[in-house]
């Protein structure tokens, strides 16, 4: 297929997957004149408002066992990221020769803006959201969508050609690119994640060098210098896969960084004129907590200085942007201890990471479905910080036997984990809920966990009998 192809009129697309990625495709793709069929995989009982939605949008619903049927009628088919491309639809369509793309490639074909695109294990929707905060900060028009929790192909449509589209991308979406050329590219990080799905670290981590596959000089691709992985494609290593003009941040060293820590302050390297070193911000101006969040503002700002964003209207910009919910959002004080919300940690390195966020005696509550991600290094750190465990959700008997030695407790709720929490811990404490885990065992989505947390914290405050 012509990769000039732009999904017009007279097509024939099968979406497949009817969340809320093949909805927005679907939305959009009916005002293209195309043909559509969605299907799911699901048993249609699950799809009552899915499928009256893609109906209304003038889709004709087709069931996965009878996909034979329409094979030979399609132009191409569009697949939501959360349906895996070994999936027995997906086989179908490969035998049948039909063109697969993703809802990613598909946004950036009808897309008339520049993107800037953001990857990575943990920190994805952070540094998208301060990026877009950022651009708009220094007078920028910016979108933000994607993986971030409202689908990018939605920003595209509402989005002006001068606007900046500012796209989370997960490997998910990644695997399905083709011709998806980022102005910006942006890889924080790539640690242990998703191993349910890919054979090995090797495989995770090629779906992630995808976001800079198809850029060239004229664009840029930002890296973390402090990541092996991602540290091998700079261009003095002579890795050819990042073609794209490279700016680099770092904690550890400022050789071979573009921004870098000196004297607590973020500094950047300028590429081009005046190469004299600028002071950003300072560390402890930074409005996010941990050191992780350092670099991933630092990654924001890389991307913003490199659509042309003037260093002072940075520093103005960062001072006023505001934690996203459920990423070590602090959410009540109760006698003494605070009680924070990292529900959106779904996977070790996020725990890891939360975990060295605080100087203060922690009661983790962790657990959930696992990704398939050993939880060695994750029960190692909470030895070392945590003074007790409570242990939710399917994986949670795995996490406690990782965490062996640390006083651990079992809870069938959030109710309970944390009303045992509130026993366990102690004035000028954390209990902090970072699950390392998928939701889906016990809650609809981490953002529903998150908000039960809250409703539970709320609860302690609530006399007794009331």
């Amino acid at each position: 297929m012509s990769e000039t192809f732009q999904f017009g009129a007279g097509e024939t697309i099968l979406i497949i997957g009817l969340g809320r990625s093949g909805s927005a495709s679907i939305e959009v793709l009916s005002e293209h004149q195309v043909r559509l069929y969605a299907t799911d995989e699901k048993p249609a009982a699950e799809l009552t408002g899915a499928i009256a939605f893609a109906q209304s949008q003038g889709a004709r619903f087709v069931d996965a066992a009878r996909i034979n049927e329409i094979a030979g009628r399609l132009t191409c088919a569009i697949l939501s990221p959360g349906v895996p491309p070994t999936s027995p639809v997906v086989r179908q369509l490969y035998e049948a020769n039909v063109p697969i793309f993703g809802e990613i490639e598909l946004a950036y074909r009808l897309c008339k803006s520049p993107i800037i695109a953001v990857t990575g294990t943990k920190g994805k929707s952070t540094t998208t959201a301060l990026i877009g905060h950022l651009l708009r900060g220094c007078g920028l028009p910016a979108r933000v969508g994607g993986n971030i929790g409202n689908p990018l192909i939605k920003e595209v449509r509402a989005a002006a050609p001068g606007d900046w589209i500012v796209a989370e991308v997960s490997s998910f979406q990644l695997e399905t690119i083709r011709a998806f050329k980022p102005r910006v590219a942006v890889l924080l990080n790539l640690m242990p994640d998703h191993l349910d799905r890919y054979h090995s670290m090797d495989e995770y981590a090629e779906a992630k060098y995808r976001i800079c596959a198809n850029q060239s000089m004229t664009d840029w691709f930002v890296g973390n210098l402090d990541d092996p992985r991602i540290r091998a494609l700079h261009w003095r290593h002579g890795d050819t896969r990042a073609q794209a003009r490279q700016l680099w941040f770092t904690l550890e060293s400022g050789e071979q960084a573009t921004m870098y820590l000196r004297d607590g302050v973020v500094t950047y390297a300028p590429v081009a004129g005046d190469p004299r070193p600028i002071a950003i911000v300072r560390r402890d101006a930074i409005p996010l907590a941990g050191e992780h969040n350092v670099r991933n503002a630092m990654a924001a700002l890389l991307a913003a200085l490199a659509v042309g964003c003037a260093p002072e209207r940075l520093r103005e910009a960062i001072a006023t942007f505001e934690p996203m919910p459920h990423r070590l959002q602090t959410i009540a004080e109760i006698d003494g201890v605070r009680y924070v919300d990292d529900s959106k940690s779904t996977n070790p390195a996020a725990v890891i990471a939360g975990l060295r966020t605080y100087d203060a005696p922690i009661v983790l509550i962790a657990g959930g479905r696992s990704k398939g991600t050993p939880f060695d290094a994750m029960g190692a750190e909470i030895r070392k910080r945590a003074t007790a465990l409570i242990a939710i959700g399917e994986a949670g008997s795995a996490i406690r036997r990782a965490a062996r030695g640390v006083n651990a407790v079992a809870a069938g709720s959030m109710d309970e984990a944390v009303r045992r929490a509130r026993e366990l811990s102690q004035p000028g404490g954390v209990v902090l809920l970072s699950p390392g885990c998928a939701s889906f065992d016990m809650f609809a989505s981490a953002e529903d966990r998150g908000e039960r947390f809250a409703a539970a914290v709320a609860a302690l405050r609530e006399p007794a009998g009331a």
